[in-house]
This record gives C-alpha cells, sequence and structure tokens, in this order.
C-alpha cells in the first residue's frame, strides 16, 4: 500500500500548481528558442551566437540588418543548420504529443506513438521506396518519404479497421490488432531488407533515424500537420482528463467515448506518420517525455500537453546535436541516441510499475 502511495503521489506532480505550470510553460518555451538558436550555430563549423541570431533576424520580413557576416556563415545557418533545427523540434513535440495521447486514450504510461502500428507501416512503406526500380517524385520530395507517410497511413487504418466491433472502438481489441500486424509488418521489412543488396546500408540508416537530409522542404511540409494534428489534440484535453476514469463513467458524464477515440487516435497518428515520413522510425521520446512531464507537473492533460510539446521538442533538438557532434565528422543515428536515453528510463518505470502493484 505504501508503494502505491508513493506511485500516486508522483504521478500527481511535483509542480502541479496551476501558477507553477502555467509559468513552466513559459519558461521552457522561453529555453526552447534558446537551445534553437544554440543548437544552430554548433557543427563543425561553429558560428558564434550573436552571428547566428543576426542571420535569423535578418531573414525575418521587412527586417534587414547591416551585414557584417560572411556569405557562408548565413548559408550555414540559414541552408543548413536551422531547417535540421527546426526539424528535430517538430519531430519531438509531435512524438512527446502522441505519445501523451496514446497514454491517455489507453490509460497506460508505458503505451507510445507507435503502439498501433505506425512505424512498422512507415517502415515497410520506406523500404518498398528504397526496393522499387522507378524514381519519382511527388512536389520536391522523392519516394521514400511518400512511401513510408501512405504505409504509417494504411497501418493504421488497417489496424482500427480490425479492432472496430460495430459502432464501438475496444481499446484492447485496439492494442491487439496493432501488436499483431505490426508484428507481421516487421517480418515483411526483415526479409526485404535482407533481399535488398545494395540498399541496406540506405534501408538500415533511415530505419534508425536521421536529420542529416533535413531542409526547408519538409520542415514546411511537416510544420502544418504537427500544427493541426496538436491544435486538435488541445482541444480535447479536458475530456482526456474525464477518460482517466474509465469508459463509462466518461459516457455518463456526457462524454462521446467512440467519437473521441476516433478523432483523438487519428490526430496523434497523423502527425506521428509525417514525423516519421521525413526522418524514420526514432524510438522511445513518446513514452519517456509525457511520462517524465508527468512526474514533475502532474497528469492533468490541459499542462501535459503544451508541458510534453515543449519538453519533447527540447529533447529532440539535443538529441540531434548530440548525434551530429559527438563523433563530428560521422553521424551517430537519431534512433541510437534515444535509445541510450530512452532504454534506462523505460526499465525504470517497469520497475517502478511492479514495485506499485507489489
Amino acid at each position: 500500500m505504501q508503494s502505491a502511495a508513493r506511485n500516486n503521489q508522483s504521478d500527481t506532480g511535483y509542480l502541479s500548481k496551476p501558477r507553477s505550470r502555467r509559468a513552466s510553460i513559459i519558461i521552457l518555451a522561453a529555453v526552447l528558442l534558446i537551445i534553437i538558436a544554440v543548437a544552430t550555430g554548433l557543427g563543425s563549423v561553429s558560428v558564434p551566437l550573436e552571428t547566428t541570431v543576426k542571420v535569423i533576424i535578418d531573414k525575418i520580413p521587412f527586417v534587414h540588418l547591416h551585414q557584417t557576416w560572411p556569405d557562408t556563415m548565413a548559408s550555414i545557418v540559414w541552408k543548413i543548420r536551422l531547417p535540421r533545427v527546426l526539424l528535430a523540434g517538430l519531430v519531438g513535440a509531435a512524438l512527446a504529443t502522441a505519445g501523451a495521447t496514446y497514454q491517455g486514450l489507453f490509460r497506460n504510461p508505458l503505451a507510445d506513438p507507435y503502439l498501433i502500428g505506425v512505424a512498422q507501416g512507415a517502415s515497410l512503406g520506406a523500404v518498398i521506396g528504397f526496393l522499387v526500380p522507378v524514381s519519382f517524385s511527388l512536389g520536391a520530395f522523392g519516394v521514400i518519404p511518400v512511401f513510408a507517410f501512405m504505409g504509417a497511413i494504411i497501418a493504421t487504418v488497417a489496424v482500427y479497421l480490425l479492432a472496430r466491433t460495430g459502432k464501438t472502438l475496444p481499446v484492447t481489441t485496439l492494442i491487439l490488432a496493432g501488436v499483431a500486424l505490426s508484428a507481421l509488418l516487421s517480418s515483411i521489412v526483415s526479409y526485404l531488407i535482407i533481399t535488398s543488396g545494395d540498399a541496406l546500408h540506405g534501408i538500415i540508416f533511415w530505419l534508425m533515424g536521421s536529420f542529416a537530409l533535413a531542409r526547408w522542404d519538409e520542415v514546411a511540409v511537416v510544420a502544418p500537420y504537427v500544427a493541426v494534428g496538436t491544435a486538435v489534440i488541445l482541444v480535447f484535453a479536458r475530456l482526456l482528463n474525464v477518460m482517466q476514469l474509465d469508459e463509462e463513467q466518461a459516457q455518463q458524464l456526457g462524454v462521446n467515448v467512440e467519437r473521441l477515440k476516433i478523432i483523438l487516435l487519428a490526430a496523434a497518428t497523423l502527425i506521428t506518420a509525417a514525423a516519421v515520413a521525413f526522418v524514420g522510425t526514432i524510438g522511445f521520446v513518446g513514452i519517456i517525455i509525457p511520462h517524465a512531464v508527468r512526474l514533475a507537473w502532474g497528469a492533468d492533460h490541459r499542462y501535459l500537453l503544451p508541458l510534453s510539446i515543449l519538453t519533447g521538442a527540447i529533447f529532440m533538438i539535443l538529441a540531434d546535436l548530440l548525434a551530429r557532434t559527438l563523433m563530428a565528422p560521422t553521424e551517430i543515428p537519431i534512433g541510437v541516441i534515444t535509445a541510450i536515453c530512452g532504454a534506462p528510463f523505460f526499465l525504470y518505470l517497469l520497475r517502478r510499475r511492479r514495485q506499485a502493484i507489489f
């Protein structure tokens, strides 16, 4: 009973007062802006922080500063570093938001954005993109991100159709269908990798995640998906709190549970698919960030979601910074960095839940 009490106390959060949480949101937003500027300046060629900020400000419409920096530094900051940092922030925010949404819907802190087959569908689509003998593009994008996005969406729709029973969507059935389809898709991906030949290196690097090819085009595509999907989820933050009771009690309080599940699953899946389509499947972010935020600030989704957005963006930018600087000029796949950070935290969560049970 004492362990359960400690578990319940930690879920309440150490900074659970609304005023403290609002202040934390403001502080984290400021920290995020600082980290974006610092990370943009760091790399194989260091750019002074002052120069980095000036280059960024100079690109704001109707703002023009007297140029005192070389054109090469402006190109490094604006064309190479900044889009990569912003894409990392968007992906981190998307995965953390989707993870918090899944955990709220399933009432399980170990749920993650890939639970119902998004990652496996994206992986299969990307591998097929590597292996198709023809090359084409959709707008400014090549076959791999297009196939990865389509694979993620198709896999999620398939899981939804398999799990739906009449007009209801049982959560347990949804999870089991996701696990079964994920296993099937993973086996297909494994076979395709074995027979991929010269494409093997590219496939493995994509599967482990990387922001190395980030451009403004990717940022321009991912940002609207993440913005719209996140906005939809934030609108339903109060109802996610009600869902923490159980579905029957939520219905008695006037919540259309089935409609809410469909909307939130669709929004969370959309932002996850958009994120992984361009950078690969990056693990653990959707688990560790929402749960860490919950431990610190409590489980109220009105604050949990925005705090997860900011914390996820900060975490991913820092992880990418480590990935490109630790062994420069060699780049470490971002999935390796997040796994090193996430695996110990995941084991801690498992042990903590075991102690709460016993």
